[in-house]
Formats: structure tokens, C-alpha cells, sequence
């Protein structure tokens, strides 16, 4: 009973101070499955598991790959410089991994096959992987026959 209690009132200073950025409003009321974003970064790995979805529960019970490994490192280490005052960008090309809440408020650039697309890590994402933030294909917008078009339908009338 008195290990809920304090948790409970563990204060928004503390998760600045945790994660190395000011914290929105919005991000003190998140809740993931029941659990305050304090509560989860404070949480053991293992209980932090068994909160998120079977696909990246089984993801990450086998275990991160080199890549993965490499991420997390450099991630601990922008939480170091950012708590330094410096602002880091960390670039990757690991698009399965899992978003962990150690990763919030950092930008994140994923890249998609053809440049790094920057991503902001919120509470809400917790759960998701990086790849689904970072699209790889766009929208096709074609051109109006005629003017400024390609060579074969610079022969269609224009009206």
C-alpha cells in the first residue's frame, strides 16, 4: 500500500529531471494501460513487457538485434548531452524497434528508404514501432496534361 502511494507522488519535476526535457501538460494526465509515464519509466523491463502488445512482446522477449542495441546506446547517450542543454537529432535505420518509454521527448530520424524523416517521440507512441511513424511510400500527384508535362502528352489539346 505505501509503495503505491509514493509512487503516486512522484511529481512532474521528477520526470523532467528523468527524461532531460520540460514536460507538456498533456504528457503529466498519459496514461498507458493504467500506468502514469513516471510509473513506466521507473518500471523494470519485465513488467514493462508484459503492458504492450503480443507482436512487440514477442519482438523484444527475442531479443534486440545488433542494430536495435546500437540505438538504445545512442539514445542513452542524447538523454546525457540533452540534459547538458545540447539538442540532438539521433538518425537511424532501424524502423522495427520498438518505441520504449525511455525514448520520449527525443526526435528520432528514421529514415525511409530515401531520407530521414524526423520523428517526436509523445507518450502516445509507447508500444508502436519507428518504421509506422516514417512512411515509405508518398502520394502520387500527377501532373496536368499539356503545359509543364512530359514529353508524350505535350500533344494532347488543351481546352
Amino acid at each position: 500500500m505505501a509503495s503505491t502511494a509514493k509512487r503516486s507522488m512522484t511529481t512532474s519535476i521528477d520526470l523532467e529531471k528523468i527524461l532531460g526535457v520540460p514536460i507538456p501538460p498533456e504528457w503529466r494526465k498519459f496514461r498507458y494501460r493504467g500506468h502514469t509515464l513516471e510509473e513506466l519509466l521507473l518500471m523494470p523491463m519485465d513488467d514493462l513487457i508484459k503492458l504492450l502488445p503480443a507482436r512487440a512482446r514477442r519482438s523484444i522477449r527475442r531479443g534486440f538485434t545488433p542494430a536495435q542495441r546500437r540505438l538504445l546506446e545512442k539514445i542513452r547517450r542524447a538523454r546525457r548531452l540533452i540534459s547538458q542543454g545540447k539538442k540532438v537529432v539521433i538518425k537511424t535505420h532501424v524502423r522495427d524497434m520498438v518505441i520504449l518509454p525511455e525514448m520520449v521527448g527525443l526526435t528520432i530520424a528514421v529514415y525511409n528508404g530515401k531520407e530521414f524523416i524526423p520523428v517526436k517521440i509523445t507518450p502516445e507512441m509507447i508500444g508502436h514501432y519507428l518504421g509506422e511513424f516514417s512512411p515509405t511510400c508518398k502520394k502520387v500527384e500527377h501532373g496536368e496534361p499539356g503545359l509543364k508535362a512530359t514529353r508524350s502528352s505535350l500533344f494532347v489539346a488543351l481546352k
